[in-house]
């Protein structure tokens, strides 16, 4: 069975010059307005998301996080008791 794509519209009023701008560059890559401006807007989309969704660390921020994982800390008594208590409320692991 084939998936029929499905499709939303998307109205937007903007000024003739920025019509003009985004139009003109369609037609020098080739390709409809419309086209043109769905994938400029997925792409800022995509980048949007990134920027907020992906953690980027220092080489500092990465050494320390390695570090941490190489040689953890030992555990506080606060951590030593939240084990115990999974202990006996889970049975030991």
């Amino acid at each position: 069975m084939d998936k029929v794509a499905t499709t939303a519209r998307l109205e937007a009023r903007l000024p003739a010059d920025i019509h003009a701008l985004l139009k003109r560059a369609a037609e020098m890559q080739g390709r409809t307005l419309t086209d043109f401006v769905v994938s400029a807007a997925r792409e800022a989309a995509v980048r949007a998301i990134e920027e907020i969704e992906i953690i980027r660390l220092s080489a500092e921020d990465q050494r320390l996080i390695a570090e941490a994982m190489l040689n953890p800390p030992e555990p506080s008594p606060a951590l030593r008791r939240a084990f115990r208590r999974r202990d006996e409320l889970f049975g030991p692991k």
